[in-house]
């Protein structure tokens, strides 16, 4: 049921990016596959590789390779190995973030609106969960995951009843965190409309667990590095963090001044891409009402240098 109601944010713009590609597409997190089937259905003579480091994936996707016969194949990998692949694109998606199937699989503890086990691991084979990560993160951990991936402005609280109170108190699935973080910082006190208190906390916890950022930043150089000349990165983001650092990246394909902290104040590079439009693309409000999910989205793209 929850397949039905999958919707790809920001498709349209997607295939607006792509439309004159020909040749191989990267659908870098393919999730359940709503991008590259648009992609495949705009144009027959595209190939895509999909990827994505969720289990669940694969069987998310198995009706598009009968569909699209030899046109489509999928891999289980995070994008950050995607120079393992040892092959040239001429055009790389990336959707960040969680998707609905992620969210609406209470066993994968990415929700505070479902109980399910504190886990939150994109690849349950990889790392650690959510509460081991409570139980036994250091101070300077869990600051970073709360208040520098999280920016959530009451961290302090967050922080010091964890480490207070995590040896006396059993945080093993999700509801436990959400009564954790109400009952006994100062969350609580939160009065912001339509937001959970609990909100920011999750989306730190969860980034720290999966090293996102760190992996956006490899990705994004090695899925440069494999596009050919004339390719087309384009990367949807949901959060602030998220997008400065794609924003970044794009700025400095494109030649534009950085800061550097051991050179001069302003340095410019020689331009290796160009933006393929000025301010990122984000919902109207037709999609937001259709896919609420897609109010944060923003879409920035640039083409490789001929």
């Amino acid at each position: 049921m929850n397949e039905l109601k999958h919707i790809p944010v920001l498709k349209d713009a997607v295939l607006r990016c792509f439309k004159d590609v020909n040749g191989t597409i990267l659908d870098a997190t393919c999730g359940g596959g709503g991008h590259t089937r648009a992609l495949l259905e705009q144009n027959k003579h595209i190939h895509i590789i999909g990827l994505d480091t969720d289990l669940d994936a694969m069987s998310r996707t198995k009706d598009i390779r009968p569909t699209f016969q030899h046109r489509f194949q999928f891999f289980h990998c995070n994008f950050s190995y995607l120079n393992l692949f040892c092959l040239q694109f001429d055009g790389v998606l990336m959707d960040l973030g969680v998707s609905s199937f992620q969210l609406d699989q209470a066993q994968r503890g990415f929700s505070f609106q479902q109980d399910g086990p504190l886990d939150m691991r994109m690849n349950s084979r990889e790392g650690i969960s959510a509460k081991v990560f409570l139980e036994t993160g250091s101070e300077q951990e869990l600051i970073k995951a709360i208040r520098d991936f999280g920016e959530e402005p009451q961290w302090r609280s967050v922080v010091k009843q964890i480490l207070s109170l995590r040896h006396s108190i059993s945080l093993e699935t999700t509801f436990d965190l959400v009564h954790f973080l109400l009952e006994h910082t100062t969350l609580r006190r939160s009065k912001k409309p339509g937001i959970h208190p609990a909100t920011r906390v999750f989306q730190g916890i969860r980034i720290y667990v999966n090293q996102e950022l760190d992996h956006l930043q490899d990705g994004l150089t090695q899925a440069f590095d494999c596009l050919n000349p004339g390719g087309i990165l384009a990367v949807i983001t949901f959060h602030s963090l998220e997008d400065r650092i794609v924003k970044q990246f794009f700025n400095e394909k494109c030649g534009k001044s950085l800061h550097c902290l051991d050179a001069e104040p302003r340095q410019f590079k020689q331009a290796q891409a160009s933006l393929m439009f000025k301010k990122p693309i984000v919902a109207d409000d037709n999609e937001i009402s259709s896919n609420p999910r897609s109010r944060s989205a923003k879409l920035r793209a640039i083409q490789k240098n001929l």
